[in-house]
Parts: structure tokens; C-alpha cells; sequence
């Protein structure tokens, strides 16, 4: 099915009337944050069978949750080796086995019945800015073999073959990861979560938590609520009563734009039809609505207006594709993505009923739907899976020096990755022009091989003069002399 591209303000115009809390209220569980996390736990422990109710300060998917590309598959933000080399390969194995649920958890929801126009389509492919055949090998074996992920490498001109850009080198094909429509996909989530039974309060911040006792407390501007559990979800954004919560979040601001119609020239020149991304994580791209192109690409730590980007989401496109030329951006969108200072996100419980489930960074579809449910269902049935992520702990992201330095980091890292690219295709095309070189040289030698062929002068023979005749000091001496050899020769006399 296609999927249809609806902005911000067309998607909250057609959505039901926000609800403000204006009662007080007791329930088993109150979530904080109506975003991808906090619905995936509503929409669990309502399904389990408990009382829970949402609290939002804005509205439902406001931020991040509602503000990307929908790009589905497993994996954290933390690279697998970096994540096997800190907590060892049987962990490592059974949290990758985990974000593989998530991702599964997701497909579940994100049917056309459940959530009608949500565009589901498999296919993602991760594309490398540099010639990693080698390190892409040893990659795909550990996917395949130790991860049970299904994964195929493609070679430089399969990729090329389908991305019509010298960019892009060795490329890893995940077939069974998806993408959807991203903004139908969290409201669609809180609709299921309400048919469940959860309640949803957007437009009701929280101004204080008294987390002590077995029934926790949570004061709003215009009611009071009482639970037994208390789930925090709201990313960077959960304010002052949890503000040392907040700070172990680096902000991370990505935004994204959506081309003009580009007609049939945008297939010829994309002919991948899932999403595609860089393994530098600079560039994250898809087509939606049959001939847009819907680009993620700069990023701040800083908040901004998501229009100030469009000329360099623009430029970024003529960069990669050329032949596209100067597209014009219709729509822009962003959003802060929580990230940990170790990469990996927090899901656990902070005190007895006091819990977290936040900073998936890039990769929230799939570790958030996962989360949600390890939440809920520890609450609940006493799984005790969450714990496989307590080494990675609360850690200060250095608050506004961190941001400096996280900014900083992001825009070496972009350099690097350009530099990094520049050389890996001087090199491919000095290879190519040796090739050309090399088969030139030969094709000379070929036809100088047609003809007689003479040795240089240098290295000419020169004439051997005849033998002279041996001297002969008597006519006897030179008859014995000659004889010998006439006999040996067989001539008989």
C-alpha cells in the first residue's frame, strides 16, 4: 500500500479532541508520556488487564515519536561489537534477541485492520560511504550465524545498480526489517491503547511526584492521581520534578524534510524501494507517496525550527544524487531523540514502582515497543528480563557543556565520514584509471603481435664467422689430425 505523507498540522486537525485530566483519579499504573514508549506500556498492561492512565503535557507524539522516518529493525544505537565487547556475547546475544521482539511487536500492530493507511513495507538497507568488503564479510557471518538475524550483503554494483550515486559502496539488505507511515503509526498505538482500556491525558503536565509509599502520588495543574507504579517515559522532556532524570539525556535534534512530486526521473535514479541509511548515521532516506522523497539528515543539540533546514536537507540530496538536481522541499519535521552516554537505553526500575523507559536515541521503533512490554509485563507477571539492561546505568550527560561537546562530536564525526568517503573514491577511481591504463598496454602489445616481430638493435645477435681450418705443420701431422673425426662422422675414405 502507498503511504501518504500527512503533515503535522493535518494529522492533529484530524485526530479526536484532547482530554485533560480534571479529576483525581486512582489507577494500577500512571505512565508519563504519550509518546512511542509510554503508549507501548499502556497498551501492554491494559491488554494484561491493569487500570492505566497516560499523562501528556503537550500531546500525543508531539516530539520525536511522532517526527521520524518509521524505519523498523532490530538493534540498539550502540553498534553490536561495541555492545558485545561491554557486557560480553551471551548478553549481548539475548538483548539483540530482544530488539528483534520489539521490531515483531511492532509488525503486530502496524496492520492495515488495526491502523488503516499505515503503509507497511519491507526492506531496509544499510549502505557504507567506504569500501568495507572485508570488514562487511565478518559482519554478515556474526548477523547470520550467532545473531539469527536474516541479513545478505550486496556487492558495490548491486548497490549502484538500485542508488544511482558513487557514494554508496558495500551495502547489508535486511529483508524482513520495515518501515511505516511514522505519525499514523503512535496515534494508531493510542488508539489501540484506549480500545484496550488505557485513558490518555494530553494537555496535563506534571508538577510534582511523590514516588515514597506504596501508592505513589502525582500532582497536575488541575487534579490529583494515585498508583501503585509510576513509569517514566517522557525522554528529555519529563520537567522539573525529574530534572536529574532529564540530564542523563543528551538532546539530540534530528530533522527531516519531504521533497515536491519528482515523477519517474525520482525511480530511475532510487529504484529501492525501502529505507535507506549510511552506516555513519549522517543520512536517512526513503520514497513515500509513489514519487517524494522523504530525507533525515542534520542534526543539533539544540533546539531550532525545523524550516531553517531545508536548504541543507536540499543540498544533502543534491549531494548524494546530482542527477536529481535542486529539488524544493515542501515539508520539514523534527524532533530530540534522547541519548545515553553509553548509547544503550534506559529500561528498569529506578526504586521499587518508580520505573524509566527512555533514550533509544536513533533506534526507538523497535526498543521502544520491546521496553514497553518488559515493563508492563514485569509489573504484572514479574518478568525479570529488564535486568539484562542494569550495566547500563544512569550517567550525567554533562548538561549544557555536553551539549557543546556533543555537537561538537556530531559535526567531527559528519567530517570524518565525508573525508573517510572522499578517499575511498579517489581510490576507487585510481584503481579504475590503473585498470584502463593496464588494459591499454595490453591491447598495444596485442597488436604489436600481429606482425614479424625484430629484436631491438641493442639486443640483435651479431654473425657468427665460419670455422677456420686447423693448421697443419706437416702433411703427415694433418692427415692424423683429420682422420679421427672423418671416422667418427662415418664418412669412410
Amino acid at each position: 500500500m502507498t503511504e501518504t505523507f500527512t503533515s503535522v498540522s493535518q494529522e492533529e486537525a484530524g485526530f479526536r479532541d484532547r482530554v485533560r485530566l480534571s479529576f483525581d483519579l486512582d489507577a494500577d499504573i500512571c505512565v508519563i508520556g504519550a509518546g512511542l514508549a509510554g503508549l507501548s506500556v499502556a497498551l501492554e498492561a491494559a491488554r494484561i488487564g491493569a487500570s492505566v492512565a497516560v499523562l501528556e503535557g503537550r500531546h500525543i507524539g508531539w516530539n520525536a515519536s511522532g517526527n521520524q522516518l518509521g524505519t523498523v529493525m532490530p538493534g540498539f544505537a550502540l553498534p553490536l561489537a561495541d555492545l558485545i565487547e561491554r557486557i560480553g556475547f551471551e548478553d549481548a546475544r539475548e538483548l539483540w534477541a530482544l530488539s528483534k521482539e520489539g521490531a515483531e511487536l511492532v509488525r503486530a500492530n502496524a496492520t492495515e485492520e488495526n491502523m488503516p493507511g499505515i503503509g507497511l513495507s519491507d526492506g531496509v538497507l544499510e549502505v557504507s560511504n567506504v569500501d568495507a568488503g572485508d570488514r562487511l564479510i565478518s559482519r554478515l557471518q556474526m548477523l547470520n550465524e550467532d545473531f539469527d538475524t536474516e541479513v545478505e550483503g550486496w556487492q558495490v554494483d548491486r548497490v549502484r545498480e538500485l542508488l544511482r550515486t558513487d557514494r554508496y559502496f558495500h551495502g547489508v539488505y535486511y529483508p524482513k526489517a520495515f518501515q511505516v507511515d511514522g505519525r499514523k503509526y503512535v496515534h494508531g498505538l493510542a488508539a489501540l491503547a484506549r480500545r484496550a482500556g488505557a485513558r490518555i491525558f494530553e494537555d496535563t503536565p506534571v508538577v510534582s511526584i511523590d514516588h515514597s509509599g506504596i501508592r505513589k502520588r502525582i500532582v497536575t495543574p488541575t487534579a490529583r492521581l494515585r498508583a501503585t507504579h509510576i513509569v517514566l517515559a517522557g525522554n528529555i522532556h519529563l520537567g522539573a520534578p525529574l530534572r536529574r532524570l532529564s540530564e542523563t539525556l543528551l538532546p539530540v535534534w534530528r530533522y527531516a524534510g519531504v521533497t515536491a512530486p519528482l515523477g519517474e526521473r525520482l525511480h530511475e535514479i532510487i529504484a529501492f524501494r525501502g529505507s535507506v541509511m549510511d552506516s555513519d548515521g549522517v543520512d536517512h532516506f526513503r520514497i513515500v507517496d509513489g514519487d517524494r522523497l522523504m530525507w533525515e539528515s542534520p542534526e543539533t543539540t539544540w533546539a531550532a525550527r525545523p524550516q531553517r533546514f531545508a536548504g541543507a536537507v536540499r543540498r544533502r540530496i543534491r549531494t548524494i544524487f546530482p542527477e536529481l538536481g535542486n529539488v524544493e522541499i515542501t515539508d520539514m519535521f523534527g524532533g530530540a531523540t534522547g541519548q545515553t552516554v553509553h548509547g544503550m537505553p534506559q529500561i528498569g526500575q529506578l526504586r521499587k514502582g518508580l520505573w524509566v523507559a527512555s533514550g533509544f536515541g536513533r533506534q526507538g521503533m523497535n526498543t521502544s515497543a520491546m521496553a514497553g512490554q518488559m515493563i508492563a509485563r514485569s509489573i504484572l507477571w514479574g518478568d525479570e528480563r529488564w535486568r539484562l539492561f542494569s550495566p547500563f546505568e544512569l550517567v550525567w550527560a554533562g548538561g549544557a557543556t555536553g551539549r557543546v561537546a556533543g555537537q561538537l562530536v556530531g559535526m567531527w564525526g559528519r567530517a570524518s565520514s565525508a573525508v573517510a568517503g572522499s578517499l575511498a573514491r579517489y581510490r576507487e577511481h585510481a584503481r579504475a584509471r590503473d585498470r584502463v591504463r593496464e588494459a591499454r598496454l595490453a591491447e598495444a602489445n596485442r597488436a604489436a603481435g600481429t606482425g614479424p616481430r625484430r629484436p631491438p638493435s641493442s639486443v640483435r645477435p651479431r654473425p657468427v664467422p665460419p670455422p677456420k681450418p686447423a693448421a697443419q705443420d706437416t702433411e703427415q701431422g694433418g692427415e692424423q689430425g683429420t682422420e679421427p673425426a672423418a671416422h667418427e662422422a662415418g664418412i669412410s675414405r
